[in-house]
């Protein structure tokens, strides 16, 4: 046993008075510096062979139900990666690190770094020292896992989440740790997405962390709705909220002017809102969200950002933002192309998938092949009261043929046996419009036009099946042959001109990808905030909150 100080009981948990000693063969000894205060020492036994058995034991033990853990210090005749006397800056930089997850909104509790500390405080014996060397790379193994590609499963916390995660390899983690010494941090660093909207949406947290320690963004608007004209209290609330938020410049001004109306409208174009300067409802509720739940949606914007990893999106890109009812085409991270769109309604069924594939190719003059779900939820119900409903659908057999109504006992059949499908043949009142736009994928959404028009004025955009309905579908499609066509107009109109369906390929596919945030940097430096339409934010950061972030 070691000697424990007198003046405080024991080692503090400072790494910086702990130095470690290792002969030339290789055995470990934990020693103090002779300047370091109150700190304690383990002496040099005489036995070396045992001194290299008890740390090898009591490592390979602590790894055996972890078969990365107990190659890599197999592999290297466990030789110390933060123990010994030679991993000072390294196990600088990882206590660096881990004390730094808060910032990240990551689960500080999963890496224990004070745990740790205490470790080290308490290690008496070379066995101690075996555990607390592999209790340290499991550190590392969970923070470089949750910081590259997220903390939480995203399909254990909303079906809706399709979402594959890149987990980064272990063993190359490990290996990586090995061979960087003063460079550690900045490998540690590294697993951070490298996206610019992290760091963005990071020093919005910070912002928003530091309005709520200073008690908030003050009175909140208390009216139901302002105009142009209103004066009064409420009128000086929401001017200073816009003030606070930093949509206004310093003003004394007592009645909704021009100039609070301007910053109405600019406050409404981030959050989702008609930009018509008018204090609405919906606009007083979103002026009147609080700090501390505008940065649960930022936290959740950077796990759903770790999700995606450092995987290129594409220098060409589609980026189709379901809480902004908006798709953009980007191009070398400029936005060249925008358009309304409509996602799936609220229900189990119907919401919109998150997920990234490419783009192949267009189908000009679509058939609707209507999905079962659909057939026997919605349709076959209204056949069993109207044969002759929805008469634009052709009821086809199992080998395609088309049978004829007449034929059909409607009401023999239920959502379990009914043998029949339907599809809608090219028409102007097709479902799918004149053009949809597919990424082969095993949950069958595309993007596609519509002949419901109307439904893109509407401030909020969640009426479909789950696919996506486009705005200005033709201008999408002239967007992406432009890459292949002089003439990308006259090239797809003659597709369109032959009324039948055909294939439109594109010759470079392009990624696609369904996301979902709340929380979302604009290119005016402002980050938008939007309505959680399907709740999945509220159950990512609820599962966040269960897994320990603070």
């Amino acid at each position: 046993m070691r000697p424990r100080s007198r003046d405080n009981g024991g080692f503090d948990g400072e790494l910086s008075e702990m130095t470690f000693a290792i002969d030339r063969r290789g055995v470990l000894g934990l020693m103090t510096s002779a300047l370091a205060t109150g700190a304690v020492f383990l002496a040099m036994p005489a036995s070396a062979a045992g001194l290299i058995s008890a740390f090898a034991q009591a490592l390979a033990a602590a790894a055996q139900d972890d078969e990365t853990l107990a190659a890599f210090y197999r592999d290297r005749n466990y030789a110390t990666l933060w123990t010994g006397p030679s991993d000072d800056a390294r196990r600088r930089s990882l206590f660096a690190a881990l004390d730094g997850a808060a910032a990240h909104g990551l689960p500080v509790a999963r890496y224990d770094a004070a745990g740790l500390r205490r470790m080290f405080a308490a290690a008496d014996t070379e066995g101690d020292l075996g555990r607390l060397e592999l209790a340290a790379s499991r550190a590392l193994l969970a923070f470089a896992r949750d910081l590259s590609s997220g903390a939480l499963e995203p399909s254990s916390v909303s079906p809706g989440i399709k979402r594959t995660v890149q987990r980064p390899d272990g063993a190359t983690v490990l290996a990586a740790a090995a061979t960087a010494t003063e460079d550690l941090d900045r490998l540690l660093a590294g697993f951070a997405p490298a996206a610019p909207e992290y760091a963005r949406l990071m020093k919005e947290k910070f912002a928003l962390e530091a309005v709520i320690a200073a008690g908030g963004y003050g009175p909140q608007i208390d009216a139901e709705a302002l105009e142009a004209g209103d004066t009064g209290l409420a009128v000086v609330q929401m001017r200073d909220r816009l003030i606070q938020l930093g949509y206004l410049e310093r003003s004394f001004a007592q009645g909704y002017d021009a100039t609070i109306a301007e910053a109405v409208q600019r406050f409404q174009l981030n959050h989702g809102l008609n930009a018509d300067g008018r204090a609405d409802a919906r606009t007083v509720t979103a002026l009147n969200v609080e700090a501390d739940q505008r940065l649960r949606a930022v936290v959740v914007a950077m796990e759903r950002l770790r999700w995606m990893g450092n995987s290129p999106r594409g220098d060409r890109h589609i980026w189709v933002n379901q809480p902004d009812f908006v798709a953009k085409v980007v191009d070398n991270g400029k936005v060249t192309f925008r358009t309304r769109v409509v996602i799936g309604k609220v229900g189990a069924d119907t919401e919109s998938p998150e997920f990234s594939e490419l783009m192949k190719f267009m189908v000009v003059n679509p058939t609707w092949s209507v999905p079962r779900s659909i057939t026997v939820k919605e349709y076959l119900p209204m056949l069993q009261r109207n044969a002759n409903a929805q008469g634009q659908l052709q009821v086809v057999d199992r080998a395609g043929r088309i049978v004829p109504r007449s034929a059909i006992n409607f009401a023999a059949y239920n959502m379990k046996n009914f043998p029949y499908a339907l599809r809608q043949p090219p028409s102007d009142g097709n479902a799918l419009g004149k053009v949809k736009f597919m990424f082969p994928n095993p949950f069958n959404i595309y993007l596609h036009d519509t002949p419901s028009k109307s439904l893109f004025d509407k401030e909020v955009r969640a009426f479909s099946h789950g696919c996506i309905r486009v705005g200005s579908p033709f201008d999408l499609a002239y967007t992406l042959l432009a890459r292949q066509s002089d003439d990308p107009k006259g090239l797809f109109k003659s597709y369109l001109a032959g009324g039948r369906e055909s294939v439109l390929n594109l010759d470079e596919p392009i990624p696609v990808h369904l996301v979902y945030f709340t929380a979302w940097p604009t290119e005016q430096g402002k980050i938008a905030y939007l309505a959680d339409v399907y709740g999945r934010d509220a159950a990512v950061f609820n599962a966040l909150e269960a897994a320990g972030t603070a």
